[in-house]
């Protein structure tokens, strides 16, 4: 046999044993396909979010009119004197609490107390929709209250109420998606839907919500303290 008939015998099955792997629904590296395009996916989502901090810090050091005082933007009375960030603080403390409890589905999920899974989600997709609640309400107090606009505000540079609405609404966005989509998995757990497939598809949302997660610790870092 020729050497071109060898080249082309070998491409030949070279070719068929790629179609019997993607056929076979193969992984490479064992690694599930479905934890690999949510890695990929939150791989892409950081490039937005830094796109967008990295656009914020710019913007914050380049501006020539004073910027607004968050402190006292975001400070809330109850009956005494404003506290500042009090609400945002809230917020954050929320959200770290539910990392904590979707760390727990996870652990329950491997285990394979369904029971344990279950409320463990639906608690942490509770404390994600208390979380969206504060901010709806702190976007209405600013909007209504303190009369900020995406293209102007009372308090100093106009840029802040596009920087801010942008940042914080995009994250909103993913919070809320996110609550969705915990509901959703809490709900095929119950049903008993990963009884024979297994509970790796907790993980996998556990993956998405501990990354809204620390995407918000940066946006408090960077957006309200700085």
């Amino acid at each position: 046999m020729s050497g071109t008939a060898v080249n082309e015998a070998g491409l030949h099955s070279g070719v068929l044993g790629l179609v019997d792997d993607w056929s076979a629904d193969k992984q490479a590296y064992h690694v599930p396909w479905g934890k690999a395009m949510m890695w990929i996916f939150l791989l892409s989502d950081t490039f937005i979010f830094t796109c967008f901090l990295t656009g914020y810090l710019n913007v914050r050091l380049t501006t020539t009119q004073p910027w607004p005082p968050q402190s006292e933007i975001f400070a809330l009375s109850f009956g005494g004197d404003p506290i500042p960030l009090i609400l945002i603080a809230i917020m954050t403390f929320i959200l770290i609490t539910s990392s904590g409890t979707m760390a727990l589905a996870v652990n329950m999920g491997y285990r394979k107390d369904k029971k344990k899974t279950f409320w463990f989600i639906v608690a942490t997709a509770a404390l994600g929709a208390s979380f969206v609640g504060m901010q709806a309400f702190e976007w209405t107090k600013l909007i209504v209250d303190e009369s900020v606009r995406p293209w102007g505000n009372p308090f100093g540079a106009p840029q802040f109420g596009s920087v801010f609405f942008m940042i914080t609404g995009f994250h909103g966005l993913h919070v809320s998606a996110g609550v969705i989509y915990l509901l959703w998995v809490a709900f095929r757990v119950k049903r008993g839907y990963y009884d024979d497939k297994g509970f790796e598809i907790v993980e996998i949302a556990g993956l998405y919500w501990h990354f809204v997660d620390l995407v918000w610790v940066f946006i408090f870092a960077l957006f309200y303290l700085l």
